[in-house]
């Protein structure tokens, strides 16, 4: 008999061995004559050279199935052992058994299908996928940041990109660091929450902490991007509107070479002192002449809040606020 033992990594194991490993229980008892025996983030496989390959291969589909959809359940693993044998897919491996959709980003957790619900934001991933640097400014619930945390965590997936990179300036809005308590983590934190909260409906728990402990997805304040080269990454600058003319500059210029940017925005919302110059607002005119950067605008069309947001949305900038 042959062995081969695959090792599992950056999976949430129960996802994808499923409670009690019954997902590799399903495989094994598709095959008898083989021996498949599950121990930590390894499996082993024992058998003939020909069921070795059908099993590899139902277990790479597998693999491929999880990375995109983010769990396996049963009826997954019966369609991926009843398609092993059948003509293989452009990438070697036995054909999807779900159907692709080009306009979903993501699939999340807890059955959360993450794409592009409006005309702009639309046009902020057409954007992404064309250019290296992309402005995305709008008023607050158009969905900007969520699009964007999801455009960088497709090219992870798909491994375009080795990082994600998110940073925002903490800039309080009307409060002072200095006065609220703890360190400065738990200080800075609250700032990040809504990185936090994407990332949650995006990614497996264990697979984002694995993420985050090994530094493939980093979160921090935009202070901490100073001296830094970003190579191979994709980078996020929210709350742009809070960054100033100096910030903005020393962030532009972290971009290393295969490193993809967005920077999100809104100038209704600028929390800097009186009198200081928004670094997001100078940028956009520095550099609205330049072809390689895009500028996608949104509006109060793309408001996926409560329906109430939109018209106050609009109330506020009929009133010049």
């Amino acid at each position: 008999m042959v062995e081969k033992v695959i090792t599992l990594d950056n999976v949430s194991l129960i996802d994808f061995l499923g409670v009690e490993n019954h997902n590799i229980k399903e495989v094994a008892a598709a095959f008898p004559m083989s021996k498949i025996i599950s121990r930590g983030n390894e499996i082993r496989i024992k058998g003939t050279t020909p069921e070795i390959t059908r099993i590899s291969d139902i277990l790479d589909s597998l693999m491929e199935h999880y990375q995109k959809y983010g769990k396996i359940t049963q009826e997954n693993v019966q369609n991926y052992i009843s398609h092993s044998g059948q003509p293989l897919g452009s990438n070697g491996g036995i054909l999807p058994v779900l159907p692709d959709d080009d306009e979903v980003l993501v699939y999340g957790n807890r059955g959360v299908v993450v794409r592009a619900r409006t005309d702009n934001q639309k046009r902020l991933v057409e954007a992404a996928e064309k250019y290296d640097l992309v402005f995305a400014i709008g008023p607050a619930g158009t969905g900007k940041t969520y699009t964007a945390v999801a455009i960088a965590v497709r090219a992870l997936k798909n491994k375009e990109v080795k990082k994600i990179i998110i940073t925002r300036p903490a800039v309080e809005a009307g409060e002072n660091l200095g006065f609220l308590p703890g360190d400065l983590k738990e200080k800075i934190d609250p700032y990040l929450r809504p990185i936090y909260d994407a990332l949650d409906d995006m990614i497996p728990a264990e697979k984002l902490k694995f993420y985050t402990e090994n530094r493939i997805i980093e979160i921090a304040p935009l202070a901490y991007m100073r001296g830094r080269t970003l190579n191979n990454a994709f980078i996020l600058l929210d709350e742009a509107q809070n960054t100033t003319p100096m910030q903005m500059k020393m962030f532009l210029t972290r971009m290393g070479p295969s490193s993809k940017a967005i920077i999100t925005g809104d100038r209704s919302q600028i929390d800097l002192p009186n009198r200081q110059k928004s670094g997001l607002i100078e940028s956009v005119e520095i550099l609205k002449s330049i072809k390689e950067i895009a500028f996608v605008e949104l509006d109060g069309r793309d408001v996926v809040r409560h329906r109430l947001v939109r018209e106050i949305i609009t109330a506020y900038e009929k009133a010049g606020q």
